[in-house]
């Protein structure tokens, strides 16, 4: 419900600033946020509202010590900024907050021989079933950062860009089986939770998430 309110805030804020002001401009972006777009709209002569949202979806491999996973990263941000321009220029900092609706996917894969091995056991994948699991992020993340270009300053094209740090927290890790063989199935959730333990701690570090972007700018 929470993401809902902040998703409905952020639409409004993009409406009302639309509405308030003329001069506003639009971004087309990539970047560590994935495929996106941004919405600037002058609050006073050195302060710019953002809003606007990144996507992306993207698959790689990963491994603990005892399990390799098809990974699929779903980036899904939302944004809402403010931008300070202290020498009235094109230099800026920003600052804001971001509903982060970032995760991973895993989907474990058996090894060549076409079993698993779980807290030191192994098991067929056959007798394992199907080994999923979910890396998440905190909702709700504060972000800083610095950028180069102010759109809404001149008519026509532009160029601006972002380098900044998502303030994400530390990652939640849930990993579980399904279809398992049922003369294994109890002695398979222990060790299924020793590898969750496993995925936790390699991606614990993972608390901040750079931000590098680049913006073709128009304004109206």
């Amino acid at each position: 419900m929470k993401q809902q309110y902040l998703i409905a805030a952020l639409l409004a804020g993009m409406f009302c600033a639309s509405q308030a002001q003329a001069q506003m401009a639009i971004a087309a972006d990539v970047g560590t946020t994935g495929v996106g777009a941004h919405l600037s709209v002058p609050l006073q002569s050195n302060l710019n509202a953002r809003f606007g949202v990144g996507f992306l979806n993207y698959s790689y491999d990963s491994s603990t010590d005892d399990v390799d996973y098809k990974l699929k990263l779903k980036l899904r941000t939302f944004d809402a900024l403010l931008d300070y321009f202290p020498m009235d220029g094109a230099f800026r900092l920003s600052a804001g907050v971001v509903y982060n609706g970032n995760k991973i996917d895993a989907k474990g894969k058996p090894n060549k021989t076409g079993s698993y091995t779980l807290n030191g056991n192994t098991y067929t994948a056959a007798s394992a079933g199907q080994l999923d699991g979910t890396i998440d992020f905190r909702k709700v993340a504060p972000y800083l950062g610095i950028g180069w270009g102010n759109p809404v300053k001149a008519a026509g094209w532009g160029i601006s860009s972002d380098i900044g740090v998502l303030f994400q927290g530390s990652p939640s890790t849930s990993l579980r089986n399904t279809g398992c063989d049922p003369l294994v199935c109890a002695a398979l959730k222990t060790d299924v939770a020793a590898e969750n333990a496993k995925l936790a701690d390699k991606v614990k570090d993972f608390k901040a998430y750079p931000v590098l972007r680049i913006s073709a700018t128009y304004r109206f």
